[in-house]
């Protein structure tokens, strides 16, 4: 039992939570179990300050009932408290301080490299150029999925992606809805001079 109180009282609570990184439920039920402990403690305080020994001839003298003092007497001089083995808890508790540190180290692990590798792509970011300026050999090393995605496309056959011709008419149509709104029928034949067919829009 000394045992199990040394341990509570080296126990450091703000470094079990900070250490831990625990947050949440998890920390409010911590926070609850760190009052309920305190409040014994200062229960078992208070009771240890009292004292521990009954004056029962004082209570032989006041009491016309002797036999009944004898008796509680007796009863107080025969009572054992009840003590508790608590190394099996405090056995499985430090097997979870082992395990959620273990979870916390990987977790850290983790966000390091996560945070390594977005620092990583913001400087890529920040010192890349114009996409206009990029090169075709550029892209194809930044992103050789589209290389594939292209030699796929070519070797059936395609040389427009999927959508394309639809998304430039729509662009085209958008812009030019139709052609008597961009001009009258007594101009279209110059039109058609100066810019050529455009019955294609």
């Amino acid at each position: 039992m000394a045992v199990a109180r040394s341990a509570a009282l080296k126990l450091d609570w703000a470094k079990v939570s900070t250490s831990l990184g625990l947050r949440g439920q998890t920390a409010t039920s911590l926070a609850a179990f760190k009052k309920r402990n305190d409040d014994a403690r200062r229960k078992v305080q208070v009771l240890s300050e009292q004292p521990q020994e009954v004056d029962f001839s004082h209570y032989r003298s006041v009491l016309k009932n002797q036999a009944i003092v004898d008796e509680i007497e007796q009863h107080f001089k025969s009572f054992k408290p009840v003590t508790f083995d608590v190394n099996r808890q405090l056995k499985a508790i430090e097997a979870f301080e082992a395990q959620a540190m273990k979870g916390a180290e990987e977790t850290k692990g983790k966000v390091e490299a996560e945070l390594q590798s977005l620092e990583k792509t913001l400087a890529n970011i920040e010192s890349a150029r114009p996409f206009e300026d990029l090169t075709v050999d550029e892209i194809s090393e930044a992103r050789p999925d589209i290389v594939e995605k292209t030699s796929q496309l070519v070797s059936k056959g395609k040389w427009m992606p999927p959508g394309y011709k639809e998304d430039a008419i729509n662009v085209t149509w958008r812009f030019f809805p139709s052609i008597e709104t961009w001009c009258t029928n007594a101009d279209l034949h110059h039109h058609q001079e100066r810019f050529g067919d455009l019955s294609f829009l």
